[in-house]
């Protein structure tokens, strides 16, 4: 099976072809769907990711975010900062390291759990707050795919701080206030973003955007070469 993309395929022919062919199934059984086609196959992954096919149609893009992310990507450097380790566990490496890209939370650090505790409000809220301090969030790709509270904060950050993110992905999943915190997010047309309509959502989703905004980014790049 011939790609152009190297970096960000599967290691091995078998796991190329598994996914390829999940990839065909997908698009064969999706149905109808109003995605771009470069923001479709960011849908695709997510869909492939938890076999639902209820993300063709939750999955909302600001009209910047697929651009804004990849030039973000291939730019080099552009921080990751993420509202769980789960984040930075599940992104392949190596897909960063081609982009000099690196992975950063917050959340279990004493002096946030500390600030959370003092002041009574959540680790996600004080962890986005660190992330700012230090100035990490000028510029990044943001990933919350856990904690409502970390995407209103940055909402927050973005309306009174003047904090500009390259691009955010906020896909928090739950019950309380997760729906509410990605409308919220998609109401902001400074900063581009990806979000994930109502309660569905998770890290293993911001995952699999990010995956397929890298792919995307080398496929570019890639034809940028030839």
């Amino acid at each position: 099976m011939s790609t152009i993309n190297t970096v960000t395929e599967q290691l091995t022919r078998a796991g190329q072809v598994i996914e390829h062919d999940s990839f065909a199934i997908i698009d064969a059984e999706v149905g109808s769907h109003t995605y771009t086609e470069s923001q479709w196959p960011i849908v695709r992954r997510m869909i492939h990711a938890n076999a639902d096919f209820d993300f063709n149609g939750l999955t909302d893009f600001h009209p910047s975010a697929v651009r804004a992310g990849i030039a973000a990507m291939l730019a080099g450097g552009t921080p990751v900062v993420a509202d769980v380790e789960m984040i930075c566990s599940g992104l392949s490496q190596p897909r960063l390291a081609h982009f000099g890209m690196k992975t950063h939370q917050f959340i279990s650090d004493p002096d946030v759990i500390d600030a959370a505790r003092t002041e009574d409000t959540t680790r996600a809220v004080q962890a986005m707050r660190k992330a700012h301090r230090l100035g990490l969030l000028e510029g990044a790709i943001v990933g919350i795919g856990n904690a409502p509270t970390a995407l209103i904060e940055l909402v927050r950050l973005i309306r009174e701080e003047g904090v500009r993110p390259a691009l955010v992905v906020g896909m928090p999943v739950g019950f309380v206030s997760a729906a509410e915190s990605k409308d919220l997010m998609a109401e902001v047309a400074e900063v581009p973003w990806i979000v994930i309509r109502g309660r569905k959502g998770g890290s293993t989703l911001v995952v699999a955007a990010l995956h397929a905004l890298l792919a995307l980014a080398e496929a570019k790049q890639k034809a940028g070469q030839a």
